[in-house]
């Protein structure tokens, strides 16, 4: 087995977006079939297909980069043209509208967030291109949570998007998004408190960008357009959630003299399948992004030590919006791993 080249991730993460095209511009069962494709082909292709090699590339590719600009233009431009067929005159049945918010919103969350989040990792200008992603996505936050409280508290109690042995992804994703707002907000202000010239706070951009993002959604195509790319960015937004419950479910970080201990391969689970990998520009290899922020996405690896799961990531998020059925499976998957400390058991069903 071979790592995924550059090539392989930009035909899996960006053949989505061709079947949306057709979709806007035949119409017919386009949008249904974008909707199968994006919600099955990743299951169905990880699991009929061996798994990819543990090893990433040996270095990066301006390609890699180059792809990332591409599929973050593509979202931004996505959005609107999307609102404008679900929403306004596109001579589209009411299923094949609905179908066709649920196609985007899956491509959303499945392939411009981890766009996004691998560029807010990048330097800048790459950084700002991720930044409007997220923002356009009304989940611009995101940002500023991740970097600056997940990395730094995740697998402990005061990270908010780390799940908790026993907890239900429905009160997490509540938890975690009021969580990572607010510890987000304050992380950034406590920076500018401290910065010779703080500049503007990001979250006037995130909270003003999503009202600039929702009145041009409404010049497309009145209000039913603002609900439209709201409803994309929230069902976007609840996969960003539901990724976060699934790759740090249950784990915890041991502590010394009560801070937590430096950041492990051991706090975080991964997949090992070869194409969500692919569609997903490797987020799956989460362990060794927690371990190395600024290693880019070609270059992840899957250490032999690191928790892994034992369904594809896509799978594994859709068993865990069955929260009994996700507790009874996990248990003996979390029992499983080697924890220095774990401070909460497992709920019962």
């Amino acid at each position: 087995m071979r790592p995924i080249s550059v090539p392989l991730f930009g035909l899996a993460a960006a053949s989505p977006l061709v079947l949306l095209a057709l979709s806007l511009i035949l119409g017919g069962l386009w949008p249904y079939l974008a909707l199968l494709y994006i919600l099955l082909a990743a299951v169905a292709l990880d699991l009929l297909i061996p798994l990819a090699a543990a090893d990433g590339v040996d270095r990066e590719f301006p390609a890699a980069d180059v792809l990332l600009i591409l599929l973050g233009i593509f979202a931004l431009i996505a959005l609107p043209a999307l609102t404008w067929a679900i929403a306004g005159s596109s001579g589209l049945t009411l299923p094949a509208r609905l179908a066709l918010l649920l196609a985007g919103g899956l491509w959303f969350g499945q392939v411009a967030h981890p766009v996004a989040h691998e560029l807010i990792h990048r330097p800048r200008p790459l950084f700002w291109l991720g930044l409007a992603v997220y923002t356009a996505l009304i989940f611009g936050h995101h940002t500023s949570s991740h970097r600056l409280v997940h990395h730094r508290f995740v697998a402990s109690p005061d990270d908010p998007n780390s799940a908790r042995a026993g907890e239900s992804f429905y009160p997490f994703a509540r938890r975690a998004w009021i969580g990572s707002f607010r510890h987000g907000l304050r992380a950034e202000t406590t920076l500018r408190a401290h910065a010779r010239s703080p500049g503007l706070h990001p979250y006037f951009l995130y909270t003003g960008g999503a009202v600039a993002a929702l009145l041009f959604a409404a010049l497309i195509a009145g209000p039913w357009g603002a609900a439209a790319w709201l409803a994309m960015g929230c069902h976007a937004g609840l996969q960003i959630l539901l990724s976060d419950y699934v790759q740090h479910y249950g784990l915890t970080r041991p502590t010394t003299d009560g801070k937590p201990d430096k950041v492990t391969m051991a706090q975080s689970w991964n997949t090992p399948h070869w194409f969500s990998s692919a569609l997903m520009l490797n987020a799956p290899r989460h362990s060794d992004h927690h371990a190395h922020p600024s290693r880019p996405y070609p270059a992840l690896r899957l250490p032999s030590d690191a928790p892994t799961l034992p369904w594809p990531m896509p799978l594994a998020c859709m068993i865990a919006l069955l929260p009994n059925l996700w507790r009874r499976k996990m248990r003996p998957v979390l029992a499983g791993v080697q924890q220095p400390l774990r401070k909460a058991p497992l709920a019962k069903d």
